[in-house]
């Protein structure tokens, strides 16, 4: 289970104990979102188009019954759009008040990291993902980014509003 400590109680300055993280990749950045907050992992499902919603919603998609918001995590990024030929993977979060739906673009494995390799979150990310980053773990051959679900999903910030 993943806790936060507080050094000085500004939010960069908060340490990760060792953690387990759903993995999956949006073009070359590669993600994680704590386990526990992953509900599950789906194939593309069809939408249903929300008109008027805010651009970096893809639609809604009928979870057995639960209606489920689908966030397309590029456009929430600020990268390009994908191909028309690649379908994106539904990673269904909890969240607060219900259950989201992120569109990515390949899920990984879940991984166990260890609290000492946490940092902050590097200088040369876009101010898009800046927001939704907590920090970063330095893996053997990448960075895994910790995403935010929450402020991810909060659609009056960033390029959501």
């Amino acid at each position: 289970m993943t806790t936060l400590t507080p050094n000085s109680g500004k939010e960069q300055d908060w340490q990760k104990a060792d953690a387990q993280y759903s993995t999956f990749f949006v073009g070359d950045l590669f993600f994680g979102i704590d386990v526990l907050s992953v509900q599950e992992v789906l194939r593309f499902q069809e939408m249903t188009c929300v008109p008027l919603a805010p651009e970096v919603i893809e639609g809604l998609i009928n979870l057995r019954g639960q209606i489920v918001t689908a966030i397309d995590m590029r456009r929430r990024l600020g990268l390009p759009p994908r191909s028309t030929d690649v379908r994106p993977m539904n990673m269904v979060v909890r969240t607060e008040d219900s259950a989201v739906s992120l569109l990515v673009d390949e899920i990984g494995d879940v991984l166990e990291v260890e609290g000492s390799a946490f940092e902050a979150p590097p200088d040369n990310l876009g101010p898009e993902a800046r927001e939704l980053i907590r920090g970063v773990y330095k893996l053997k051959d990448r960075l895994l980014l910790v995403l935010d679900t929450e402020r991810t999903v909060d659609l009056a910030s960033g390029r959501a509003a």
